[in-house]
């Protein structure tokens, strides 16, 4: 009995009418800072420049000339695949770290060494 009255509450709670708020009007009125002769003149640049960037047909790469040769980015492809391949490897780049120069040389602030042998 008492599911069978939990599932009528739940349904009558669910079965209740939303109450919504009246619109929101906006008491500052939007003023442009173009005027119509300029925002007419904008228009008609774009459709004369025939770049639609929503067109099934736009290709935005069409005109690219990369500044790089083939070879470089292969190169810098591999560097970065062997690198990747290195920190994901069973030791987490521990080994490819180790045979890689310092990138900043230790430095003494101050003292003398602790254990000197």
């Amino acid at each position: 009995m008492n599911r069978k009255s939990l599932i009528a509450l739940a349904f009558a709670a669910s079965a209740t009418a939303a109450f919504a708020d009246d619109i929101t009007i906006d008491p500052h009125t939007f003023v442009s800072t173009a005027s119509r002769a300029e925002i007419q003149a904008e228009l008609a640049a774009f459709e004369a420049s025939g770049r639609d960037p929503w067109a099934r047909q736009y290709n935005p790469l069409a005109d690219f000339e990369s500044q790089r040769s083939r070879e470089e980015v292969k190169a810098e492809y591999v560097q970065a695949r062997d690198r990747v391949a290195a920190f994901t490897g069973e030791d987490s780049g521990s080994a490819y770290l180790a045979g890689q120069p310092d990138a900043v040389s230790a430095t003494t602030v101050a003292g003398d060494a602790r254990n000197p042998s």
